[in-house]
């Protein structure tokens, strides 16, 4: 080859890698940085074929014509891909140490070979292995520097209290509202949004813990057995709280009973002083034990707000709150349990509970142009998805969905929510792919209105709705689902 097809082919390669590597960190970064579940439990694996094997398969095959291929063919599809995306990559410091060491690997690879006049065809897997193999090693080394530095952290705040919070729904509910309750007597601090892994937890208690914590409130997720138990074995948290537990990520996890013993992983806390397990999950006796979620009565709930009895052991407490759906109670229940341990009085209970602000995304109300928005993107459970066509089927006016169903569930689960959807709504769009066969077969309301690039959702809504309606958001998952 003369320079100039060399230097051709070097720059072309580098972009090549790039580009490969691009979507390989996206992906990874959906996936919790774990390539099993890239290649083993990815939502859409055709995406794999289109902008990774067929690309690298043409890149050995196609020869000097793999330049065209490239520039009319790959680059246009993958900037197409990424711009559809409503889940983008987001440009972390993993991400950038990603990034630099693949360009930096290609480089040297290419430069070298070029040098040794060695290379006919510059390699692509070489670079991509040893750049996610060195991540690996560079990030497991920072997390243990990181997990060091948050245990120190911890270790230093000697009166601290620990409440961690697992179970399949109602996590980042029962999180918030024990934080907002418990605020009226400490100083306290919850980890924000849905931040539920080992890493996000180090990474929050590094940067965000005051030091003047009196109270640390988190939540801990799994997608695996031993998720829970890593985490708990960390925080050493002494009240803990298991929710409900049902199929969610079923995928992962095969049965109920694997994930009952996952999310009870959180009993082996060290320092465990007490624990709350709804009715869901066991009614294996234990010493440290309060179970919840059975004297909940009198529930009326509206759109209005939520008005219910708890029968406790000192006697009944009457509340009244403004958080939506009668299946927010039993993450109240809890709540209510754990600040009477802290000691709050009654009186504090009922005004922190009056107060209590909506978890965002969770049957939030929302009232714009005349519409009345229920945003329910982040529930992704039948029994709230449920909550939330009931609660809609309470309006006068016109009902409508947009939902792209259950997520890492089962199809008779799907089928409960549709027979439900039937009964109540007017018009229902379904968004992305993934039960879209499913609800298009099954659904019989008078519209329904199936939209596989949510990009357009708002030209649809503005075009089907109309003041005096209420739209139900329920479970807005990402498209790469």
């Amino acid at each position: 080859m003369d320079s100039f097809e060399i230097l051709t082919a070097f720059v072309v390669n580098v972009l090549f890698v790039t580009v490969l590597g691009w979507y390989l960190i996206t992906n990874l970064q959906w996936y919790d940085y774990k390539l099993s579940r890239v290649i083993l439990k990815h939502h859409k694996p055709h995406w794999h074929i289109l902008y990774f094997l067929i690309p690298f398969m043409a890149y050995y095959t196609t020869g000097k014509f793999f330049i065209i291929f490239f520039f009319f063919a790959v680059l246009p599809a993958i900037f197409i891909w990424h711009k559809k995306l409503d889940k983008k990559l987001v440009l972390t410091w993993r991400v950038k140490r990603f990034l630099i060491l693949l360009i930096s690997l290609v480089f040297f690879q290419d430069v070298l070979c070029t040098l040794k006049s060695a290379c006919e065809t510059y390699g692509v897997f070489m670079p991509l292995a040893l750049a996610y193999a060195g991540s690996i090693m560079i990030e497991g080394f920072l997390f243990m520097s990181f997990k060091k530095e948050a245990k120190k952290k911890l270790n230093d705040m000697k009166d601290l209290r620990i409440i961690c919070i697992t179970g399949s729904y109602g996590k980042t509910s029962i999180k918030n509202f024990v934080a907002e309750i418990l605020a009226k007597k400490y100083k306290v601090y919850a980890t924000p949004r849905s931040v539920n892994t080992l890493g996000g937890i180090i990474k929050d208690i590094n940067e965000s813990l005051p030091a003047e914590t009196e109270v640390y409130v988190c939540e801990a997720g799994a997608r695996e057995s031993g998720d829970i138990y890593e985490i708990t074995t960390f925080l050493e948290p002494q009240t803990v709280v298991v929710g409900k537990v049902g199929l969610a990520h079923i995928e992962y996890f095969k049965t109920l009973k694997n994930i009952i013993a996952t999310k009870l992983e959180i009993m082996q806390s060290p320092r465990l002083e007490s624990a709350y397990i709804h009715t869901s999950v066991t009614d294996e006796a234990h010493e440290k034990v309060s179970f919840f979620g059975h004297e909940i009565q009198n529930v009326k709930s509206t759109l209005d707000g939520t008005d219910f009895d708890l029968n406790l052991n000192d006697g009944v407490l009457s509340l009244h709150t403004n958080i939506l759906g009668s299946f927010q109670t039993m993450n109240i229940d809890v709540a209510v349990k754990i600040a009477k341990e802290f000691g709050l009085s009654n009186d504090q209970i009922k005004e922190a509970v009056a107060e209590l602000t909506p978890v965002e995304h969770r049957l939030q109300m929302i009232k714009t142009g005349g519409k009345l928005i229920l945003d329910d993107g982040y529930n992704g459970n039948i029994d709230g998805m449920l909550e939330g066509v009931r609660l809609c089927s309470l309006h006068d006016g016109r009902k409508v969905m947009v939902t792209p169903g259950l997520v890492e569930s089962t199809d008779e689960l799907n089928l409960k929510l549709i027979e439900a959807i039937n009964d109540v709504f007017d018009i229902v769009i379904v968004t992305g792919a993934l039960n879209a066969e499913l609800f298009n077969k099954h659904l019989k309301v008078k519209n329904k209105i199936m939209l596989h690039d949510k990009s357009k959702i708002q030209d649809v809504l503005i075009k089907h709705t109309q003041a005096g309606d209420i739209i139900l958001f329920a479970n807005d998952a990402p498209n790469f689902i």
